[in-house]
Order: structure tokens, then C-alpha cells, then sequence
């Protein structure tokens, strides 16, 4: 039987699979956008992110993803609007650290927490990461 933890994970994934948020594009040439196109599963996401005066104002995506990839990417969303530039890069190089093993900081993370055991299945880093990776992309245009 899976754990009390594993369960609440599992159930935190499902939660922002089934009823994402910020979910679909916006038609506004303000928003800079980058499409993610995982080369080992079927996910393939949009972002757009809108950014002023150096603060995440609205990040938005759609697509077609696996539940770990869209509830990774639905809790970003949640964790990184209205940050500054550098502060969301705080939280995304401590994100990639869970995922990979190294020292990172539960307190900023929140519900992105549930991808703490990613790395046990190696193919799932890839989704777990996919929308990071986008953002990422995104502000290092900034």
C-alpha cells in the first residue's frame, strides 16, 4: 500500500492535472511565448509568459502533456506569477535541484514538492522539467 506521502502527491498531480491552472493562451503580443516539444514522450507544450518592469505579471500554456508534465506546469504557474526575474530563477534552480538530488529549499517550492521523487523514474524528468525548462528559456530572453 503506497504511503500517506505518496498518496497526497499523487492526489496534489492529479488535482492540477485534471483542472489545470492558468491553462490556454491569450492572444497578446506582449507575451513572449516558446514552444516545448519533449523528443522521448508525446508531451508538446506552449508558454507565454508576460513580463513588465521585471515581474512575472501572467504565465499561460497549452498543449498536449502527461499529467506529471501539465501538473509540473500548472503548479509553476502558480509559483512563479508575480515574481521578479530573479527571483523566479531562485525558484527554478532550487526546482531543478530537487529533481536531481542536490541540496534545495522545501519552503519556496510548495505543492512543486510532489516531484521530489522524480529522479526514482528517470523518464519523468523530462516531464517534470518540460514547462521549467520553457520559462526558463523565456526569462533568459529578458
Amino acid at each position: 500500500m503506497p504511503s500517506l506521502d505518496s498518496m497526497m502527491m499523487r492526489q496534489i498531480i492529479m488535482d492540477h492535472y485534471e483542472s489545470p491552472r492558468n491553462h490556454g493562451l491569450v492572444d497578446d503580443d506582449n507575451y513572449k511565448f516558446v514552444n516545448m516539444d519533449s523528443e522521448t514522450c508525446i508531451d508538446d507544450i506552449d508558454i507565454q509568459a508576460l513580463v513588465e518592469d521585471g515581474i512575472i505579471k501572467d504565465i499561460r500554456f497549452d498543449g498536449e502533456a502527461c499529467a506529471i508534465c501539465t501538473a509540473s506546469t500548472s503548479i509553476m504557474t502558480e509559483l512563479l506569477i508575480g515574481k521578479t526575474i530573479d527571483e523566479a530563477k531562485v525558484i527554478i534552480e532550487n526546482y531543478y535541484n530537487m529533481i536531481y538530488e542536490k541540496d534545495y529549499d522545501p519552503e519556496i517550492l510548495e505543492e512543486a514538492i510532489a516531484f521530489m521523487n522524480t529522479h526514482k523514474q528517470a523518464n519523468r524528468i523530462k516531464c517534470a522539467t518540460l514547462g521549467w525548462t520553457g520559462i526558463k528559456q523565456i526569462l533568459e530572453q529578458e
